[in-house]
């Protein structure tokens, strides 16, 4: 079984309930709405870091996900794909276990998705001119320090290369959530897992990528994440595919983690060429084209990587961000509840 409570030493359970702190982001999130202050986008994501610490050092036993329900599954090319009305958490299951994700086009508007990618701009403008010794602009640059017993995170220079984490910018947090709610995403991902969610800081990133990434090598994500329940939510707010970089994908279920590091692959933790080869088998490699609001949900076992090439003229901006099981929380990663 994946549960289990897992209170750090010196953490006695004090304080308020979670119940009492979703009520008042609820609250302060109704109130930010009619008029955005960025110390009420600081406050809403305190508030969110102390009720998923709070789900994640004793969480509730989990129920039963839901099963499968593949009557409602379409082909979009290769990949299973559903129309944002057909999107619930037993077609996210069908689409996962039928080729180990679930493709969903217009998810949002471009309108929406393309202004969320403008945020991201900026973010990353006030980290420069932060990093630079100059004023960054109120709420899109701040980086995120934990409460105890959570300790600083680490990776944040790995990510600064292509894009923020969303607990670095109080107001890419508020407008990821805020455009994730007006389609109900909560209730699916509980739904799926059984229980409420919880975004961490580590894994939950407002994506720039350039065309000079290069190979961020094959991988699954579950290879450093250990053992979790987990849903990706990838949203695209760009085109992408062809003219700015995407993402190539084995669109076929796995069951297990993959052997990495070996001969051909670019990280320890990453997958050869070879390996990716022998696992998908007869089933080509497939790098969709994503237009701007297109969403994927893929899970801890998904192989995958961005298909970055320096001949792509444009960069491509994307919301990453993964959602765990509170009673199977990756070890060492900082919870932001959902």
């Amino acid at each position: 079984m994946f549960w289990k409570r897992r209170k750090r030493a010196g953490e006695n359970g004090g304080g308020r309930s979670a119940e009492s702190l979703f009520a008042e982001i609820e609250q302060l999130e109704r109130e930010n709405r009619e008029s955005p202050s960025p110390e009420r986008e600081r406050r809403i994501l305190r508030l969110r870091h102390e009720a998923g610490s709070r789900m994640v050092l004793d969480p509730d036993r989990p129920g039963t996900p839901v099963q499968a329900d593949p009557a409602r599954i379409s082909r979009d090319g290769d990949l299973p794909a559903v129309a944002p009305e057909e999107l619930s958490a037993e077609t996210v299951r069908a689409g996962i276990l039928d080729s180990g994700c679930l493709l969903i086009r217009g998810f949002i508007s471009s309108e929406d998705a393309e202004a969320l990618g403008a945020q991201i701009e900026r973010a990353v403008e006030a980290r420069e001119a932060q990093q630079a010794g100059a004023p960054a602009e109120a709420g899109y640059y701040e980086e995120f320090v934990p409460e105890p017993p959570f300790s600083a995170p680490a990776g944040r220079e790995w990510v600064s290369s292509s894009g923020v984490w969303a607990a670095d910018s109080p107001r890419l947090m508020f407008e990821m959530t805020e455009a994730f709610e007006r389609f109900g995403l909560r209730n699916l991902v509980t739904a799926y897992m059984g229980e409420r969610p919880a975004l961490s800081v580590q894994k939950c990133t407002m994506r720039r990528v350039t065309p000079d990434a290069g190979n961020s090598g094959w991988h699954q994500d579950g290879a450093f994440l250990g053992d979790v329940r987990a849903l990706n939510v990838w949203l695209c707010l760009s085109r992408c595919g062809e003219d700015a970089p995407g993402l190539d994908l084995v669109p076929r279920r796995l069951e297990e983690i993959v052997p990495t590091g070996t001969d051909g692959a670019t990280f320890d933790w990453s997958v050869s060429p070879k390996v990716v080869e022998e696992v998908a088998g007869d089933l080509p490699v497939v790098r969709p084209r994503f237009e701007p609001g297109d969403m994927l949900l893929f899970d801890h076992l998904f192989l995958h990587k961005t298909a970055a090439s320096t001949d792509m003229p444009n960069s491509r901006y994307a919301v990453e961000s993964w959602f765990f099981s509170p009673s199977a929380f990756p070890d060492d990663y900082v919870p932001i509840a959902y």
